[in-house]
């Protein structure tokens, strides 16, 4: 059972998401908040396995909630899921560099809310690839200002290319086909490349790559 925390300002919107949700018999709502700081609060008493959560929101937004609940330092980091109105909204991208696994617009069908749940749950980041393109691209100049390059970057040759290619966007399938490699291989560069970087995801991935000016 994947147990769910709710965090939105809006009660039809947390009524809405707590009802569909229920209604799967491997999700169970465990909790639902209006704000931040309430969301930091029912979580560390109920230990969700995600959290989904709202933007823009009263008291504490949603980027901070995340930053506390699963950003650099938390010892026992929360998967969340974040819910925006816009597609490319700023806030999001804040989001997901403040630790967020992923995220989904307020007005996705059902089927892809659940989707993103039972993703999020399992590990994995919730970002598509197109998404990724447009996301990144509109906020690379923000992202840049860190410092290094690709030589101080601890990753073979091999693994600078599948992560500038996740930077850009490209499935592990893609992956694959442009490098003339079997999927398998890319998963296993994949996981190397996060755990050499000590990233948690593919967000995270994409987000380090444009800061260390791998791609350009």
């Amino acid at each position: 059972m994947i147990r769910v925390l709710v965090c939105d300002d809006q009660a039809l919107i947390r009524t809405g998401f707590g009802t569909i949700i229920d209604a799967q018999p491997d999700l169970d709502v465990v909790g639902e908040c209006g704000d931040g700081r309430a969301a930091v609060e029912l979580a560390g008493q109920l230990n969700p396995d995600v959290v989904v959560m709202d933007v823009r929101m009263p008291v504490l937004d949603g980027i901070e909630a995340t930053r506390l609940l699963a950003g650099a330092g938390v010892a026992r980091p929360a998967k969340v899921l974040v819910v925006t109105t816009f597609n490319l909204d700023e806030y999001v991208y804040e989001a997901l560099r403040a630790g967020a696994s992923g995220f989904l617009l307020k007005d996705a069908p059902p089927a892809q809310l659940l989707h993103g749940i039972r993703t999020v749950a399992s590990g994995a980041a919730l970002l598509a690839p197109e998404v990724t393109r447009q996301l990144v691209g509109r906020y690379a100049e923000r992202i840049r200002p860190a410092g290094g390059g690709p030589d101080d970057v601890p990753l073979t040759a091999r693994e600078l290319e599948v992560l500038r290619l996740i930077a850009e966007g490209l499935s592990n399938s893609e992956i694959a086909a442009a490098l003339v490699i079997s999927h398998e291989t890319v998963k296993t560069h994949v996981s190397r490349i996060l755990t050499k970087l000590d990233l948690r995801d593919r967000v995270q991935a994409v987000v380090y790559a444009f800061r260390h000016g791998l791609v350009a």
